[in-house]
């Protein structure tokens, strides 16, 4: 069943590809985060017995969890809210934090990288849609923080992370992850290194790589509904 449930998602991925009506900054391959979130460690090695290396968790506990018992394969990305008193843990266990959300964040990101000789791998989550229960920087605070991205020497900006709202209004997503791309552009010609913009989730991926997406981070397509009651980790 995973096979074939990654095989459809490839297949929208590639439908998705094919709408766009224009080149992308962001190029034409997609890079597939497989969202592992309250699914048992052995789906890790199971998806990437499948060839899909990228492995995203929420939460850096239950990250760890998995890591002692299946190693550390492939490379993971942090895609929940980080709080600063994980820091460390978050720079011990991943490769790519894609919810750098706060100059405070950066600024122990910084700290705990530079204890461990790390260069850190991170991505600037903006709050597009300015949704109040939601993290990630305002556009605002984005905007203001730039300028201090060269301070960290221990943290290597790699794009940007975006959420849409929860909603089925396609003309709202298609507006935020448009905007996310915008930002995407604009920081890439100010800054080396902007690779990656990390946009879409089960709900609306097709709609973010439409955009320009070219991360994009799919957790139920793949493996089901999550068990909620699995708070092993």
């Amino acid at each position: 069943m995973l096979a074939d449930n990654l095989h459809n998602v490839k297949e929208t991925i590639a439908s998705a590809l094919a709408r766009r009506t224009e080149r992308k900054e962001t190029g034409d391959e997609v890079c597939l985060v497989a969202v592992t979130k309250n699914h048992p460690a052995a789906v890790v090695t199971e998806i990437q017995s499948l060839g899909v290396g990228n492995i995203g968790e929420n939460r850096v506990q239950e990250a760890r969890e998995k890591q002692q018992q299946v190693g550390h394969p492939g490379k993971w990305h942090l895609i929940g809210h980080l709080q600063t008193n994980k820091a460390k843990q978050a720079v011990d266990f991943f490769d790519l934090i894609e919810s750098a959300d706060s100059e405070h964040l950066l600024r122990a990101l910084e700290k705990e990288a530079a204890k461990q000789g790390k260069v850190m791998d991170v991505l600037l989550q903006i709050n597009v849609a300015r949704e109040p229960q939601k993290t990630g920087f305002l556009p605002e605070d984005y905007e203001a923080v730039l300028p201090l991205l060269d301070s960290f020497p221990h943290i290597r900006v790699r794009g940007i992370m975006v959420i849409a709202p929860n909603t089925p209004d396609q003309t709202v997503l298609h507006s935020v992850f448009r905007q996310g791309y915008d930002y995407f552009c604009k920081l890439k010609r100010q800054r080396k290194d902007i690779d990656f913009l990390s946009m879409g989730m089960t709900s609306d991926y097709a709609i973010a790589v439409e955009e320009g997406a070219n991360m994009v981070r799919v957790g139920t397509a793949l493996f089901g509904a999550r068990d909620y009651n699995n708070r092993g980790y």
